[in-house]
């Protein structure tokens, strides 16, 4: 059974930073793309972020520059490290996996395979 567990949500200051685990208990880690959405209160689920088996990483417009996004392919663990957070970017941050190599974010968005259960950060103003 696939499973994707988020961790390292939280409350942290404007300006502060967090960073976001994702881990792979199945087999679809390697070969594939993983990657992050988030979803505000009252607004659509939003890409935030990609990384594939090949090292590529995509970015949505609002995080370039201040996220990170890495994998550990020992640990089947996707990190995003989010710095100079700002209120908007609270939300629930899904884990997300599509099965192959997307060339865009938008790609990735369009057909996710697996979701985790997610997890919420709260950046105070």
């Amino acid at each position: 059974e696939v499973r994707l567990v988020e961790s390292g949500g939280g409350l942290v200051q404007a300006g502060g930073s967090l960073r976001l685990s994702c881990t792979d208990s199945g087999f679809i880690f390697d070969g594939n793309a993983i990657g992050w959405f988030r979803q505000a209160p009252g607004k659509e689920r939003e890409a935030v972020s990609c990384i594939l088996s090949d090292g590529r990483r995509y970015y949505g417009d609002s995080v370039k520059g201040r996220f990170t996004i890495s994998r550990d392919n020992a640990k089947k663990t996707v990190y995003l490290q989010m710095n100079v957070l700002k209120p908007e970017d609270t939300a629930v941050y899904f884990c997300a996996a599509f099965i192959g190599l997307p060339d865009t974010l938008e790609g990735f968005s369009r057909a996710i395979d697996y979701w985790g259960k997610g997890t919420l950060v709260t950046v105070s103003s």
